[in-house]
């Protein structure tokens, strides 16, 4: 008796997704709710798991389809057992893989043929862990041994990272003696993007690659909405700097204390939140939205903060924020974090927002134009802290700075309302005393 498994809801207005990878190939058993194949949307991605116990019989999709909410993708056999059902037929290399990495060459038994072979882990044999076709293609690239590899993605699966880590790793372990030395050092790591860019191939023959890997669902999102944006809200950037000694003084006096008590480090983020809600009260528009020709003001602040996953930047939603503590803040910011890496994000905890934070100063960034999120009317971009000369009191001193840039929708926020915005916040990061006593 063989059972369908279809694609599940995925969220308001979301109606299909892109089958991104299947997680369990045509032969394998499968637990009842295990995840057997991975969706991506057009805002999180979402494991589809099997509805019975079984084998997994037929797989009724590529990856990279596009299928509808519920779509049947594939069969499951709940009378068949693993060692029965038929293994799926390995397709064939093509002319240009082939041509590229030969038969034998830089590459191990398990990756031959089907693209989703299982590797078995060195440390446990009954660990079974699929490679993505992304994956693939770095392991045979850097000519490395997946079984030697500790996956970090979800449930210890490997990911491109985890591939191009172990290359630079084995790059550079001393060689053993008569061995010749590598010609080229292994690329460095990717950027968050680098599901879209891919590095050069080594010239050693004075050849040169190129690969063309299409756009994932999100990344198309990401940027229509920021085009989208671009072209429709009249958007300038205001800037101003801060000195941050207050607040770095206060996380220095209290991390123990705070972190003993709340179970959760207290970073800066939680100063400017509170500085964001303080600063929107006297300043409300920044917190408003444009719908048509009325403008909606809030009386809560929903701040978006932009986080980077490993396919592109998200922003979860820390709800009433201007209510929330400082260590709810802290805590639900490490929740969404986490759960941006492990990729189990969902549509709820991204919907909705009335103003963003992004912080650029985590990757190094000195300056920025952040872009509004829409329907919002405006972003907060925040940067690294570093020591600059200022004058204090007449003597040229050294303080860490930080420079502070607020985009903004200069249809409904005028000059004067972002700057001020601005002003108050910096007020506030400058003397913290201002957001305990509502200053």
């Amino acid at each position: 008796m063989a059972t369908d498994v279809q694609v599940p809801a995925l969220g308001e207005s979301i109606t299909e997704g892109t089958l991104a990878q299947w997680l369990k190939k045509p032969g394998e058993a499968v637990k009842a709710d295990e995840p057997i194949a991975s969706l991506e949307t057009d805002k999180v991605s979402v494991e589809v798991p099997s509805p019975v116990a079984g084998v997994l019989a037929e797989q009724l999709v590529e990856e990279g389809d596009n299928v509808a909410v519920g779509a049947v993708i594939a069969r499951i056999d709940e009378n068949a057992t693993a060692a029965a059902a038929a293994p799926a037929p390995a397709p064939a290399v093509s002319a240009a893989e082939a041509a590229t990495n030969p038969p034998g060459a830089g590459e191990t038994p398990a990756l031959k043929g089907d693209s989703t072979a299982p590797v078995a882990e060195a440390e446990d044999e009954d660990h079974i862990t699929t490679l993505s076709p992304a994956v693939r293609r770095a392991v045979l690239e850097y000519h490395v041994d997946p079984t030697k590899i500790k996956g970090t993605g979800k449930d210890g699966r490997l990911t491109k990272d985890d591939v191009i880590a172990a290359a630079q790793a084995q790059q550079g372990a001393p060689a053993p003696a008569g061995a010749q030395a590598p010609q080229a050092k292994a690329p460095a790591p990717p950027s968050q993007a680098s599901e879209q860019t891919k590095a050069w191939a080594p010239a050693s023959a004075g050849g040169r690659k190129e690969e063309r890997v299409k756009m994932s669902r999100l990344r198309q999102t990401i940027a229509k909405r920021l085009k989208d944006a671009q072209n429709t809200a009249a958007m300038l950037t205001t800037f101003n700097d801060v000195d941050m000694s207050a607040v770095i003084d206060a996380r220095t006096r209290y991390k123990d204390l705070f972190e003993k008590k709340h179970g959760i480090r207290l970073g800066f983020m939680g100063f400017f939140v509170k500085a964001c809600a303080l600063a929107a009260k006297d300043v409300p528009s920044v917190n408003a939205s444009l719908e048509g020709d009325e403008i909606v003001y809030h009386d809560y602040l929903d701040v978006s903060i932009a986080v980077s996953a490993p396919k592109g930047l998200v922003v979860p939603v820390v709800r009433n924020a201007d209510r929330m503590s400082f260590a709810e803040i802290e805590k639900t910011i490490a929740a969404y974090g986490k759960k941006a890496k492990d990729g189990t994000l969902t549509v709820e905890e991204m919907q909705g927002g009335t103003f963003t934070i992004s912080n650029g100063g985590v990757f190094g960034s000195l300056l920025s134009t952040p872009i509004i999120n829409p329907p919002q009317s405006a972003v907060l971009g925040m940067h690294r802290i570093e020591e600059r000369p200022v004058v204090k009191d007449g003597q040229i001193v050294a303080r860490p700075m930080m420079y502070l840039a607020l985009s903004y929708d200069h249809r409904i926020i005028d000059g004067r309302e972002a700057v001020t915005f601005l002003v108050r916040v910096k007020e506030a990061i400058e003397d913290p005393t201002r957001l305990l006593i509502d200053l």
